[in-house]
């Protein structure tokens, strides 16, 4: 029986009784389950302590922020020393700040109690960041489970390399041709060799004359000197740290990270090349990655 399972759920909405102060939602699972009131009442004081919402207990949920009721909501699971926790976009009502606050919290949360914890999101940052193992599902469909790590340095096919990363993974027409013997990669105007050992000879010579897609993470995309493929720069975007060029080759806008701020401005051409080190190729029609 489902009552039988071990599990707690955390829920996007938060779920918490309106009527009720954060003492009685906590304690609300705990008498369900038959717990006594002095056991009930320690387990609460002890994780209010932990999530600092000691103040938080006689509050109801409409007198608190989306963060103080978030973390009575994890505390209302908490209680309950679950095998499994199940948080269903948990912070995606939050504003920015609070996001990567709240983000901490539960890392640091999960690390400390040793439990397992399956979080649903649509953040990919949140997924990158947060999780041992990703599971990147599309209409029901798991496309690639795996670790952050490998679902970014190795995606599975298309949707998987262009849903994880910011920004997502630049994608582009190319030819593979052999010639002597080295495999290249036609792509727009230039042609590149291909790293003997980054895809498989059977691959290469398999798709030999095809048609493919090739992917370049931003940082891929080097515009840094004068040469290379002459490009359009379309849009320059600042972002403190680092800086996004939006470069147009035949009609295809890729993203290059540059790290600092870079004097270059929309309207100028630059140069642009590729770290063939870790291009990535895709089947034209099954969107499948290439290895």
């Amino acid at each position: 029986m489902p009552k039988d399972r071990n599990i707690a759920m955390v829920f996007q909405n938060y779920a918490l009784y309106p009527h009720m102060d954060a003492y009685k939602n906590m304690e609300f699972g705990l008498k369900m389950r038959g717990a006594t009131k002095s056991e009930r009442h320690e387990l609460i004081l002890r994780t209010a302590e932990q999530l600092q919402i000691s103040r938080l207990l006689e509050r109801k949920p409409g007198e608190m922020s989306g963060g103080e009721r978030q973390r009575v909501a994890l505390g209302r699971a908490m209680v309950r020393n679950p095998e499994v926790f199940l948080l269903d976009e948990p912070l995606s009502n939050l504003d920015a700040a609070l996001r990567t606050e709240m983000r901490y919290n539960i890392m640091r949360l999960h690390n400390k109690l040793n439990a397992t914890f399956i979080y649903v999101t649509h953040d990919q940052t949140e997924a990158m960041t947060m999780a041992s193992r990703i599971v990147v599902m599309n209409k029901g469909r798991i496309e690639q489970a795996d670790t952050p790590e490998n679902v970014y340095k190795r995606p599975a096919n298309i949707f998987v390399a262009e849903f994880i990363g910011t920004p997502r993974m630049n994608m582009i027409p190319a030819e593979l041709s052999t010639e002597n013997s080295r495999h290249y990669l036609k792509i727009g105007k230039g042609m590149y060799a291909v790293p003997e050992n980054r895809f498989s000879p059977n691959t290469l010579t398999a798709y030999s004359g095809r048609k493919v897609i090739c992917g370049f993470r931003a940082e891929d995309v080097i515009t840094s000197g004068a040469e290379g493929e002459r490009a359009l720069i379309e849009l320059v975007e600042t972002a403190g740290p680092e800086t996004f060029i939006h470069v147009n080759i035949d009609d295809n806008v890729l993203i290059s990270r540059r790290q600092g701020l870079v004097d270059v401005h929309a309207g100028s051409e630059t140069g642009v090349g590729f770290n063939m080190d870790t291009v990535h190729m895709f089947d034209e029609e099954t969107e499948k990655s290439l290895r």
